[in-house]
């Protein structure tokens, strides 16, 4: 059996090259556009370089596939210094709304898919979507509260053992 030798400049070059990913697991946390979003871009972005994504959703990111809170996710203006509002008016009645539908008018504008239709093309795409069961228990919800392409309802160490062998974004 011969031993390859590699001059000093190609061992550099096999240390540098960087490892592919082959797998991601997404937890998405929070219940509001800007906290549901990219973790749907990031799962949607890693099916169409075929790698291989698992959406694990956990306290108010559940609204993301909750059945009658999909439609009604809002941008939170309160709280939310990127926005560039005055603390004040983030509350004035009618200022999430408003702010939501303009941001609705630009996603729109660059092709990006309201909710609802985001998880479906993610689902399509071969992503798995999870629920947390500690969450799913906490707010009183059933399997039928979401949507049909929800692939299970696990614990966090299901969830682990999934996500096993893969990298872990938490969005």
């Amino acid at each position: 059996m011969s031993a390859t030798i590699l001059a000093p400049e190609e061992l550099l070059r096999e240390e540098q090259k960087p490892e592919t990913i082959k797998k991601v697991s997404i937890i998405i946390s929070k219940g509001s556009l800007e906290g549901i979003y990219p973790g749907l871009i990031l799962a949607n972005g890693a099916r169409m370089e075929g790698i291989e994504a698992d959406v694990f959703f956990t306290f108010f990111g559940l609204d993301a596939i909750t059945r009658k809170k999909m439609d009604k996710v809002r941008v939170a203006t309160v709280g939310n210094p990127a926005l560039g509002l005055p603390a004040l008016l983030g509350i004035i009645p009618g200022m999430p709304a408003f702010v939501t539908r303009q941001m609705a008018k630009k996603m729109e504008a660059l092709d990006i898919p309201p909710i609802p239709e985001f998880i479906q093309l993610i689902a399509d795409s071969g992503a798995k979507l999870y629920a947390c069961k500690a969450s799913v228990d906490m707010f009183d919800l059933k399997p039928e509260d979401f949507v049909d392409t929800l692939d299970g309802i696990l614990t966090v160490g299901e969830f682990y053992q999934k996500a096993g062998g893969g990298q872990i974004i938490f969005t």
